[in-house]
C-alpha cells in the first residue's frame, strides 16, 4: 500500500472486536487516525486503542449506539471535535439472529434490521453529508447474499438492503469524487460464526480454510485508499473463493 492514507482520519463502526477491529489496526497501521466505535464494552474498545497506539498509531474510543439516529450524529459530532474531518467511513456493525422464516418474531424483525439496515442507513448518511471530497465510505454486508441458507432470512435481509443503499449513495456522491463500495466477507472467524459450522464453512473455499479477520480488513484498507479511487458502487467479495 502506498503512502495515500497517512494523515487521514476514519471511523469504523463495531470495531471493538472481530473484523471491525481488524479494520481499524488496519487502518491506522497505515497513518490513518481512528474512531473505535463500540456499544457496552468499553474495556474491549479501550484494549483496541491501546494495541494501536502501542504501535505508533492513533485513535481513540467513542460509545455509540448504531441503531439510534441520535446516537450517530452524535458518534460524527465528537470525531469532528476530537480528530478533525473525517476522511473514510467504515460502517461495520451487523448482529444476527437465527430463527427459521416462521420462527421470527416481530421484535426479532426490529433488532436486526435496527441495527443493520437502519442503523447502517443512517451512519452511512451522515457519512454522505461530512466525508471530505475525494473520501471513502464503505459498507460491510456478507456473502451469504448470494447463496441459500435457512434460517437467516432476517440477517440476509437486512444485508440486502445495505448492499442496495450502497449503490444509491455511489451514485449521489460521485460528483464529490467519493467512493461509496459494500464488502462482502465470507465465513471468517468471528464470534458470528458458530464452531458447528466451521469445518464445512472449511471446506467450501478452494483454501481449505475460513478467513481470518485480517483477510478481510486487508480488503477494506485496500478500499479505503486511494488505489481504489476507480470503484464505486459495487459489492466486493471477501470470501475465500465460496461461491
Amino acid at each position: 500500500m502506498s503512502n495515500s492514507l497517512q494523515g487521514k482520519t476514519a471511523i469504523v463502526t463495531g470495531s471493538s472486536r472481530g473484523i471491525g477491529r481488524a479494520i481499524a489496526e488496519g487502518l491506522a497501521a497505515n497513518g490513518v487516525a481512528v474512531v473505535i466505535n463500540y456499544v457496552g464494552d468499553k474495556r474491549a474498545a479501550d484494549d483496541v486503542v491501546s494495541a494501536i497506539t502501542g504501535n505508533g498509531g492513533k485513535a481513540v474510543a467513542i460509545q455509540a449506539d448504531i441503531s439510534v439516529a441520535a446516537d450517530v450524529r452524535r458518534l460524527f459530532d465528537e470525531t469532528e471535535r476530537q480528530l478533525g474531518s473525517i476522511d473514510i467511513v467504515v460502517a461495520n456493525v451487523g448482529i444476527a439472529v437465527i430463527k427459521s422464516f416462521v420462527e421470527a418474531t416481530a421484535a426479532d424483525f426490529d433488532l436486526v434490521f435496527g441495527t443493520n439496515a437502519k442503523g447502517t442507513f443512517f451512519t452511512l448518511q451522515e457519512a454522505a453529508k461530512r466525508v471530505r471530497d475525494g473520501g471513502r465510505i464503505i459498507a460491510v454486508s456478507t456473502g451469504g447474499t448470494r447463496m441459500f441458507f435457512t434460517q437467516t432470512a432476517l440477517y440476509l435481509g437486512s444485508k440486502g438492503a445495505v448492499e442496495q443503499f450502497v449503490r444509491v449513495l455511489s451514485r449521489e456522491l460521485g460528483p464529490r469524487g467519493v467512493t461509496v463500495n459494500a464488502l462482502s466477507p465470507g465465513f471468517t472467524d468471528t464470534d458470528l460464526l458458530p464452531e458447528r459450522d466451521r469445518a464445512v464453512a472449511a471446506s467450501m473455499s478452494p483454501f481449505g480454510r475460513i478467513g481470518a479477520p485480517r483477510d478481510v480488513a486487508d480488503v477494506a484498507v485496500f478500499l479505503a485508499s486511494d488505489e481504489a479511487r476507480w470503484l464505486t458502487g459495487e459489492n466486493i467479495q471477501a470470501g475465500g473463493g465460496v461461491a
